[in-house]
């Protein structure tokens, strides 16, 4: 089967290439990929394996396979998968307990955002706790994260501070998402905030945990700033009024199975009430160009990249390695 793996004497670090299909284990469902999402930091992570691995957090396709034991969803039914690797392929063996089913009529490049921005703003914002009438402030609120933050924290009837590095820029479509508030630095936020969903690292970081009500929590994300977080003195010593903030953090893959919550997330964008974060679209042929504006960060939320399968052999299994290399003019 081809895939999208690693070769660092390339400027962009990846090319389409040839590699073997994937060997599902007994809790594990084949999926026929359609389309997969990536963002700024899966880019610099993928620059750093090996030649030949295959990157990918997240995909979405349709089960050509079903599980051996029984679990999962049967063969034909539409899907979203997260795993640490493999999703940038047109196969992948996915472990039942981290598959959710999608609608039949669900876009499969839309889908492909959820698994890790979606799920991971929904576990942030529950991890600050019932946020029902309370202000709660998301910072990388234009990534694809931040986006699915914006939106979930409203649906949970929060009041929300969107922090971007452009809000002239983007004001209007973060309102639009949800956002009651729109400013460049969480500082620039008169009041203080009970939860904050942190995407960004370094000196917001710790402007936005300043903010903290008590019992406020800040959930850090990802680390994308230029520099470390230097919290100054007096930063974390409390008060009568302001004591018991936190920043947690959290894995996703911790073992905790997630096909509820991608189910349900699926459903809500299927109905309109979420928005995908696809800030680029298009063929893993022109990956080059999702890759370069990524790294210049002239490119905010994610990239869908859609799998174009050759029809030679008109399979729905992987390519024997004797045809694997056959290509399809509609797939060039």
């Amino acid at each position: 089967m081809r895939a999208l793996i690693v070769d660092h004497t390339l400027g962009t670090g990846l090319r389409v290439g040839e590699v073997e299909s994937p060997r599902p284990g007994p809790s594990q469902a084949l999926v026929k990929v359609g389309a997969f999402s990536l963002n700024y930091g899966d880019v610099v992570a993928a620059r750093e394996l090996p030649d030949g691995a295959i990157p990918g957090w997240e995909a979405a396709g349709r089960v050509v396979e079903a599980a051996r034991d029984g679990s999962g969803p049967r063969v034909g039914t539409p899907v979203i998968t997260l795993d640490e690797a493999n999703g940038w392929a047109e196969y992948r063996a996915a472990d039942t307990a981290m598959i959710g089913v999608v609608p039949q009529d669900a876009d499969l490049g839309g889908m492909s955002t959820i698994p890790v921005a979606a799920n991971s703003a929904l576990r942030a914002l529950r991890r600050i706790g019932p946020i029902l009438g309370r202000t709660v402030m998301v910072t990388g609120a234009t990534g694809g994260v931040g986006r699915y933050a914006v939106q979930l924290a409203r649906m949970g009837g929060a009041t929300v501070i969107a922090v971007t590095s452009s809000p002239r820029q983007y004001a209007d479509e973060l309102r639009s998402l949800g956002a009651t508030q729109v400013v460049s630095r969480p500082s620039e936020h008169a009041g203080l905030v009970y939860g904050v969903v942190e995407c960004v690292g370094g000196a917001l970081l710790v402007e936005a945990f300043d903010l903290l009500e008590r019992d406020g929590v800040l959930v850090a994300l990802g680390h994308v700033a230029p520099e470390p977080e230097s919290f100054p003195p007096g930063a974390l010593i409390s008060s009568p009024t302001r004591h018991n903030r936190s920043i947690v953090t959290f894995h996703q893959l911790d073992g905790t199975p997630l096909s509820p919550d991608l189910s349900w997330l699926s459903e809500q964008v299927t109905l309109g009430a979420l928005t995908p974060s696809v800030a680029w679209r298009g063929s893993w042929h022109r990956i080059d160009e999702a890759v370069d504006r990524l790294l210049n960060r002239t490119l905010h939320g994610k990239a869908v990249v859609e799998i174009c399968h050759p029809e030679a052999d008109g399979s729905a299994r992987p390519p024997s390695a004797a045809g694997a290399g056959r290509s399809h003019p509609r797939c060039s």
